[in-house]
């Protein structure tokens, strides 16, 4: 058994620069998302998360996904999937149904009610998205934070960088 002393020094530590940037990155990533969220609630009455399930499901053909494909490009877990959909399907803006031939597979369908409510969030969403990150970048930062981007998804969720 390795003793805490002995596993901190197997420890390859920041270096100062390194913790500097780590520390950059973990401030957007604790601040961008409720500032999206928070736009998204405000003037379209949606999640974040629900904001991108709409998405997902107007992007795909015929405007339908296999649940456990959905969660995956939309990625959340099968629960949070579930849930989300769930007040979707409440409000009319996605319909669910058993995929035909597939067992107990179910995919969700996005109903024109849901188109037009993704058609009225979109501009505001975009705004914010334009004024929080793409404004505030050149198109050679806002490429390399793509890169980044595209790199830590592969390690964290390698099944989601297929979808970026």
């Amino acid at each position: 058994m390795t003793s805490p002393t002995e596993a901190a020094e197997d420890v390859a530590w920041l270096s100062d620069a390194q913790l500097v940037e780590w520390k950059s990155l973990m401030a957007l990533l604790m601040t961008l998302p409720p500032a999206i969220d928070a736009q998204l609630k405000r003037e379209s009455g949606l999640n974040t998360f629900e904001y991108h399930v709409l998405v997902a499901l107007s992007e795909s053909p015929e405007r339908w996904l296999p649940m456990s494909d959905l969660a995956v490009v939309a990625q959340g877990s099968l629960s949070r999937l579930s849930h989300a959909v769930g007040r979707l399907e409440q409000a009319g803006w996605v319909t669910r149904r058993a995929c035909p031939g597939a067992g107990r597979r179910v995919k969700a369908h996005l109903t024109e009610a849901g188109m037009a409510k993704l058609e009225d969030a979109a501009p505001g969403h975009v705004r914010e998205v334009q004024r929080l990150v793409v404004g505030r970048l050149t198109p050679e930062q806002l490429a390399a934070l793509g890169e980044a981007a595209r790199v830590i998804v592969d390690a964290t969720e390698p099944r989601c960088t297929e979808h970026l």
